[in-house]
């Protein structure tokens, strides 16, 4: 998991989240009611998320201002390529370990049984 880093969001941003969660007046209609203020802000959130590169689920307020805000920034295609070539090189090396403690373990035994 990648470390918290800060944002700050533009001021249109901000509007945009606090738009976001301003209460509608509330239509009745057949189709069904329209989205909560959470489900609003939520979702302005993940577009921002997006916009920005963070998990917006992970935001947290600074204490810096409105705009302000630390979040785990999101994993991009060549981080996860990077990433995942690691683990392999990781995995082949652990193998090739593995491999040269088998061979010396027999080795040790076949010395033995040849004496």
């Amino acid at each position: 998991m990648y470390p918290r880093t800060n944002y700050e969001m533009t001021q249109e941003d901000l509007e945009a989240i606090l738009d976001a969660c301003k209460p509608v007046p509330m239509i009745m209609l057949q189709c069904g009611g329209s989205r909560s203020p959470q489900e609003r802000a939520n979702a302005a959130w993940e577009a921002l998320g997006k916009k920005m590169g963070f998990d917006h689920m992970t935001v947290q307020p600074t204490g810096r201002g409105d705009r302000f805000f630390s979040a785990v920034p999101c994993e991009t295609d060549e981080h996860k390529n990077a990433r995942l070539a690691l683990e392999a090189e990781e995995k082949r090396l652990r193998e090739i370990e593995k491999l040269k403690g088998e061979i010396s373990e027999r080795q040790i035994r076949l010395a033995t049984l040849t004496q």
